[in-house]
């Protein structure tokens, strides 16, 4: 039976964050579809089968269901089910259809650099949506993704307008050899063009 196999590749692709079963999946592959980034893991021999990731979802969908026949892997960053490309699948396709390989989310490998335990934590995010700042800043632990239009300063600013001043730690390019990991107070978040970012907001007292 054709598959849809969907690949986290963890936080930045490399070889060290792929879990078992990866390459096998690859090798297997009628069809691998990934950013340009995500196509950076793909072995040489496969090349010849990546094709890139449309812009919009109605045309990835439009692909998918055209290509039924193929054994197809779909490269996701991070973890599908952890604020990614899963839910979105789920909710076209049969479940006996798919295939989910996990990988490290953004927000697993945040808290494991800054040796914080996430059990207690509230994960949400801020693509294509306004966050519950209300419940946001009243919560002890929070994990974001975030986007362009809702970063960590903007974050801090709904804070500070609350009369929040919580502590956030900012990742950006995390597994990255660019990797920037950063800690300040809301009130001191600054203003920048945060690069592949997710945010763990500390609410203290």
């Amino acid at each position: 039976m054709a598959m849809i196999t969907v690949v986290g590749i963890g936080p930045g692709g490399t070889p060290e964050y792929l879990f078992d079963g990866v390459q096998e999946a690859l090798e297997a592959a009628d069809l691998i579809i990934g950013s340009e980034r995500q196509l950076e893991i793909v072995p040489i021999n496969k090349k010849q089968n990546c094709q890139r990731l449309p812009r919009k979802l109605d045309d990835l969908e439009e692909l998918l269901a055209n290509c039924k026949e193929d054994q197809i892997v779909l490269l996701a960053s991070g973890d599908p089910l952890t604020y990614g490309i899963g839910k979105w699948l789920i909710q076209r396709f049969p479940a006996a259809e798919l295939n989910i390989l996990p990988g490290i989310s953004s927000l697993h490998y945040l808290f494991n650099q800054l040796k914080l335990p996430m059990e207690d934590c509230y994960i949400t995010s801020s693509h294509g949506k306004v966050p519950d700042y209300s419940l946001i800043f009243q919560l002890p632990k929070v994990g974001m993704v975030t986007d362009k239009a809702i970063g960590p300063y903007q974050l801090a600013q709904e804070a500070v307008q609350r009369g929040k001043n919580p502590t956030f730690y900012i990742g950006e390019k995390l597994s990255y050899s660019d990797e920037k990991i950063r800690c300040c107070k809301a009130d001191e978040v600054p203003d920048e063009d945060y690069q592949m970012n997710a945010v763990v907001i500390i609410n203290e007292g």
